[in-house]
């Protein structure tokens, strides 16, 4: 079984005026209807994994238990005690699964957009072996063009 593992801890900074502190990127509707961190939830719909564990500060736990329940998703909330970087919520969050016989870990940002559903999906299934066989899989999009959105 796969545990899944979604970082909600931004800091809210990088696109303001639209985000702040108390409510970054990743609590808001910006692509869709629905959230990034509820967008995130729904691409693991058709995978094989545990509820999710999102890590994120105190500040915006009640804003994650408020997106999972208005999915009717159930999850659990770690809150990580200092924003430190990735590796730290990471290691943070196996710390929590240690006692589940070595659980395949998917990690995923809850800030980013992934738009064609059907290939990432196939793609986790497709690293699935590897990564029981010990590896360590890695996933990115390769670049076509330089490119930048400007968010007004």
């Amino acid at each position: 079984m796969i545990t899944s593992v979604i970082m909600a801890r931004d800091s809210g900074s990088r696109l303001w005026p639209l985000s702040r502190s108390l409510y970054p990127k990743q609590f808001l509707a910006l692509t869709g209807e629905q959230t990034m961190l509820q967008e995130t939830l729904q691409r693991l719909s058709n995978l094989n994994v545990n509820a999710p564990l999102v890590i994120c500060n105190e500040e915006h736990r009640f804003i994650v238990a408020e997106q999972l329940h208005a999915l009717d998703k159930t999850g659990f909330i770690i809150l990580e005690p200092v924003g430190r970087n990735t590796a730290p919520a990471i290691a943070l969050a196996d710390e929590v699964t240690v006692n589940d016989n070595d659980p395949l870990l998917l990690v995923l940002a809850a800030d980013h957009v992934i738009q064609n559903t059907d290939t990432f999906t196939e793609a986790l299934n497709n690293a699935i072996p590897l990564a029981q066989a010990g590896k360590l899989v890695t996933f990115g999009i390769l670049p076509t063009q330089a490119h930048m959105d400007t968010v007004i």
